[in-house]
């Protein structure tokens, strides 16, 4: 187990919420925290039938949903792929950078952007609930 204080977190963050952090939650969440990239829910598939032989897409995509919905991970929406999410415990606004060489993705969070975005959203009575940024382009080690 490469990130037992992650999943530590994880697990008492979801009992807080009233929530049970089941075996195959963990699982899925764990196969993300080893991730430097974003991974689709097929390949997530793939990884966890080597120890969960019985994993199918329905599992795989409710155990996606469930972590979605308690912040553990994130979706990148321009390539449908997931990663995880590592201060899941506070509510952030979120900007990625995403390689498009090797696919690394980046969580950065830029407070001036979001007021920004507020306030140019204010400005025509738009009230922002949720942001998120994904800019694709190449990373330092890709250059």
């Amino acid at each position: 187990m490469k990130h037992p204080s992650q999943l530590i977190k994880a697990r008492e963050y979801c009992e807080q919420k009233g929530a049970r952090f089941t075996h195959l939650r963990e699982k899925v969440y764990e196969l993300l925290l080893d991730k430097s990239s974003s991974v689709g829910a097929y390949d997530l598939l793939d990884e966890l039938k080597q120890t969960e032989t019985s994993a199918k897409p329905a599992t795989v995509y409710r155990t996606l949903d469930f972590l979605l919905e308690f912040g553990l991970i994130h979706r990148l929406e321009s390539t449908n792929a997931f990663v995880a999410c590592h201060h899941f415990d506070c509510n952030h606004p979120v900007q990625f950078l995403i390689c498009d060489q090797c696919g690394q993705v980046k969580e950065i969070q830029s407070q001036g952007l979001k007021s920004t975005l507020d306030k140019q959203a204010d400005s025509v009575g738009f009230k922002v609930t949720k942001q998120t940024i994904e800019a694709h382009g190449t990373c330092a080690l890709c250059q």
